[in-house]
């Protein structure tokens, strides 16, 4: 190993399609990286957890986990309340975990790990109120406010993925209908483009023939690398995107006013086939167009990987924060 082996984490990023492990070096280097599907249930996601780091233990000595979470966490990070795509419900995931693997488990929201990440490594290192949207199978969303993660009062902060950006519009699982999640997310494009799809004519879209004869062939992914293609539908369904995306990040700087956005996730690394139209958007709905200063709007840095550098990185800062308080149990050294 070419790093001191008390550097090295293991960051978990746990989405709603696919569970990514990594393990990673205090400069944010992904030494070893592992993937898999995203089980159903939640004995089966710890299984899958198990495998993962134990597969990752047997090649590298590591001194702790993060784990990166799609979903409400307890204010303290303790307990896993609520996943609307994983199974968890009222669960004390890293507790659990800890007692699993013998090896300190630190939990947070995925979008917060990404916004960590981008912070510490990334592209929100220059930002002072910064605001991080994980576009993914959802859409996440992390605040740091002076370098420091906004959480709330109650730890469920921001969850700006279920704004109403489109009244009456596609149902969420949250219970409302027409959340920014349900038309900037990857699941929220594969939608448009079956709506899209619905009122074209047929033979015009690679897609078409494709969804005709695989409908799971619909991905975030592929519908990207049809946009890049230059397919019509694709192409008019990131369009949408970029619109209901501006329309939201201008939603959001009304109430949070942020100098930096940074667009991360899945979705996020696609980011060239809609940013600049989405900003062009935000420009123009904001409150004040014209007569404010508004954010700068940056890709991520990190890629997909944000998440679990992240997660890592709240592990790493996790063990500090341990060590320090078996060092001064009182508080402070002074």
């Amino acid at each position: 190993m070419s790093r001191l082996a008390n550097e090295l984490t293991i960051g978990i990023d746990i989405g709603g399609t696919s569970v990514r492990a990594a393990v990673v070096d205090a400069e944010g280097t992904m030494l070893d990286t592992l993937r898999a599907a995203t089980p159903p249930t939640a004995t089966a996601l710890e299984h899958c957890l198990d495998r993962l780091v134990s597969e990752l233990r047997d090649r590298w000595t590591v001194h702790a986990v993060g784990l990166a979470i799609a979903g409400f966490l307890s204010p303290d990070r303790q307990t896993v309340r609520f996943a609307p795509h994983l199974a968890w419900r009222e669960v004390a995931v890293p507790a659990e975990m800890t007692q699993r693997w013998g090896l300190p488990v630190f939990a947070e929201h995925d979008a917060n790990s990404a916004a960590v990440a981008e912070l510490h490594f990334g592209a929100a290192a220059r930002g002072h109120n910064t605001l991080v949207l994980a576009l993914g199978t959802g859409i996440g969303a992390g605040m740091l406010m002076g370098g420091e993660i906004y959480r709330g009062s109650f730890g469920v902060a921001p969850e700006f993925g279920h704004i109403v950006v489109v009244p009456d519009g596609r149902p969420c699982g949250c219970g409302k209908h027409g959340c920014l999640e349900r038309y900037c997310s990857g699941t929220g494009l594969v939608d448009t483009v079956v709506e899209l799809l619905a009122q074209s004519e047929p033979g015009h879209s690679v897609l078409a023939a494709e969804s005709q004869a695989d409908p799971g062939s619909l991905t975030g992914r592929r519908v990207a690398a049809a946009a890049a293609e230059g397919d019509p539908i694709a192409v008019a369904a990131f369009a949408s995107l970029a619109r209901w995306l501006g329309q939201g990040m201008a939603m959001i700087a009304d109430v949070f006013d942020p100098d930096l956005i940074v667009i991360a996730g899945g979705l996020g690394a696609a980011s060239g086939l809609y940013l600049d139209e989405a900003r062009e958007h935000y420009t123009t709905m904001v409150t004040g167009a014209g007569h404010r200063q508004l954010a700068r709007i940056r890709p991520t840095q990190l890629g997909e990987s944000a998440g679990v550098i992240g997660a890592a990185k709240v592990a790493e800062l996790g063990l500090a924060a341990l060590a320090e308080a078996t060092a001064y149990p009182g508080g402070h050294a002074q």
